[in-house]
């Protein structure tokens, strides 16, 4: 009995992968940016806003957090030459309050949208990919637009950073 324990349990327990009996040979690693060796330098300009509603801090922080993310993930050299094997420019195109729960005659929850759309330069190549991140951030009814803002701030920024990074870079 204590042999098919071991025996059940041996795929889990190996260091940094998951591994899913269901799928038969699935093994997937979250940790690994997927690069092509021939790429060794990134330019990412600052997101633009050009969303309905805008938010004026989100576009710095969300262009600051996605270059930090960038070099600590990645083996890649950031430069602000126009000469950078990839070149990644992005839009703020969605910012959008929406009820998303009523209690009574108020609203009880409300939704944050934001959408951002990607654009992938690979300049060696000269092959370009586009890619849109949507999220939805969730906030009680009793908070003003200004103090959800502020509430999820760092929340959104995080998020989206993660969401754009993983569209580039892992193929998800």
């Amino acid at each position: 009995m204590k042999l098919k324990f071991v025996i059940v349990l041996l795929p889990f327990l190996l260091g940094g992968l998951l591994v899913s009996p269901l799928t038969g040979c699935g093994i997937y690693r979250f940790t690994d940016a997927s690069v092509p060796d021939s790429i060794k330098t990134i330019k990412v300009n600052f997101i633009e806003n050009k969303a309905s509603y805008v938010n004026p801090q989100l576009s710095p922080r969300l262009t600051d957090k996605l270059r930090q993310k960038i070099i600590a993930q990645t083996r890649l050299t950031q430069t602000n030459r126009d000469n950078a094997d990839w070149e990644i420019t992005a839009t703020i195109t969605q910012y959008n309050f929406s009820t998303s729960a009523i209690a009574g005659q108020q609203a009880s929850n409300n939704r944050l949208t934001v959408g951002v759309q990607i654009v992938l330069y690979d300049r060696t190549s000269d092959e370009t990919r586009r890619f849109d991140v949507s999220r939805s951030f969730e906030f009680k009814g009793t908070l003003s637009f200004q103090a959800a803002e502020a509430s999820l701030g760092e929340e959104m920024t995080r998020t989206l950073t993660d969401d754009i990074f993983n569209k580039l870079f892992s193929n998800w």
